[in-house]
Parts: structure tokens; sequence; C-alpha cells
């Protein structure tokens, strides 16, 4: 976790290898060390989070959108319910694994304000200002035994949760960049909370070395996600880009009935996402 000390950098590779590889970190050489410091853009990231250390919550993610100069084209827009009828549930495909996140969050801040929690990689919570809306998932190692408490919580609270039901980003199979299987939990704590399904989708791809390196890492059966090392420079790689979100019509959390499963419903939103 970032170290509350001022004098600590929020991005410290060193430190985010020890929250997970705790005393066997001493064993990674320097060189490979530095490399991380390069790919991970840590001068960067530390001096941009420099700039915006007193920037939290909804403030942080539209300051971010504006460093990263997205900028992003609605479609759909009035498929956006009011505020007073929610909280809802915003689901997206996640083509790019940082960027899109950000980007989305803004535009749900503008909407509906601080009222809004992320479900995300706990890599994330080294981010000091997107901290305040997060609900942590560890995709890089064993889970936390609070997790379902913590997101059954998030699911009764009064925010609204945005997630990426596929957890990981799009990988590229036989040319098509697609999402991964999206998991069913946003459709069980949904309709267990009575609320309301948005679906989205978000443009955007990362490059062909990102794909590369994934589909490696699925044919060799890889237990680290090497991919996701590159996803700092892949956010650095799309900036200054347009992207489009467009906006489903709002699904009332009665449509999923017993007559599919939880798992074929999450497949059912997910093709709704493409199809927009």
């Amino acid at each position: 976790m970032p170290n509350s000390d001022e004098n600590t950098k929020p991005i410290d590779v060193r430190k985010v290898l020890e929250s997970k590889m705790g005393g066997k970190v001493r064993f990674v050489p320097k060189c490979v060390l530095n490399w991380l410091r390069k790919i991970l853009h840590e001068d960067e990231i530390n001096e941009y989070l420099e700039s915006v250390k007193d920037i939290k919550g909804a403030k942080w993610l539209d300051a971010t959108r504006k460093y990263l100069d997205m900028r992003i084209t609605i479609e759909g827009g009035e498929n956006f319910p009011p505020a007073e009828n929610g909280p809802y549930t915003f689901v997206c495909n996640h083509p790019l694994g940082g960027p899109d996140g950000i980007g989305i969050g803004a535009v749900l801040a503008e909407h509906y304000g601080e009222k809004l929690k992320y479900l995300v990689n706990d890599f994330l919570l080294f981010l000091p200002g997107l901290k305040p809306l997060c609900i942590p998932i560890n995709k890089t190692g064993g889970q936390s035994r609070n997790l379902p408490q913590l997101v059954k919580e998030g699911f009764e609270s009064d925010n609204n949760i945005f997630m990426f039901p596929a957890g990981l980003c799009s990988r590229r199979h036989g040319g098509v960049i697609h999402d991964l299987a999206w998991k069913k939990t946003f459709i069980v704590r949904s309709v267990a909370a009575k609320r309301d399904i948005v679906p989205m989708h978000f443009s955007g791809r990362n490059s062909d070395r990102f794909y590369r390196i994934a589909r490696l890492c699925e044919i060799f059966r890889s237990p680290v996600n090497f991919a996701m090392l590159f996803l700092a420079d892949e956010t650095y790689l799309n900036r200054h880009k347009d992207f489009v979100l467009k906006v489903g019509k709002p699904i009332p959390w009665q449509t999923f009935d017993k007559s599919k499963t939880a798992a074929e419903w999450a497949a059912y939103v997910e093709s709704i996402c493409y199809s927009l």
C-alpha cells in the first residue's frame, strides 16, 4: 500500500514487488528492477502524481483524463439513467487496461459525482487519488478473505458500481480483439441489490506487442501475467487519442430471471455491449 510518508514515492516498483513477493524481492537483479522502472514509467507517473497529490476521487479522474489527453465522444448519452433513481451497475468491455477505466470513470463522475465505486485490480491502489473510489480485487495472487463481503457491501451501498466484468483487459484471438468471458458477479450482485444494469462499449486497442505477450502467456500457461507489466507503457502509447463511449439502455434487474443461469445472463449483457 502507498506509504503516507511525504518523502516516499507513490509508485515504487520495489515496494510493489515486496507487496507481492515478500522477502524474495531481494533475489530480483538490479538490472531487472531498472527495466521494470522504465517500462512502468515510474519517474513519469510519480511526477504526475506529485502534481495532483491534493486531488482525490472524481476530481482526480478528471485531472488524469486531461493529463492523458483523452478525447471521448459519447454516443447514447441520453441513456444515462437519472441519478435519483439509482444506484446502478455500469459494465463495459475492457480494451485498454487503464485509460479506459480513467476515461469512463471521469464521464460517470460528471453524471453521478462521488457516488461511484470501482471494482479494480489491487495494483491500482498505488494511485492515491483513485483509492477512495476503489473496491480492490486481487488478480495477481490469493484473493482476500474479505473480498466477497467487500463486494457485497459495495453493491448494497448507495454508490453506483462501475466494473469490467472480464476482469482482465481484452485479448486478441484469431485476429479479433475481444474481452475474455464476462464473470457473473455483476449479475448476481445487481439482482440481489435490485440494481438496473447499464451496458457500455469503449473503443480503442493496445499495441501488437501487448497482444503477442499476452498470447505467449496463454500458450505457455505462465503463472505470472507478464502482459500486465506493460499496461503502464500501453497507457502512455494511448495518450492524445480519440475514443468513443457508447451507452446502452439500462436493463431492469428483473430481466435476469431463472430462464438463464447467471453466467448465461452475463454473456447476454456482454453481447449487448459489443452490439452497441
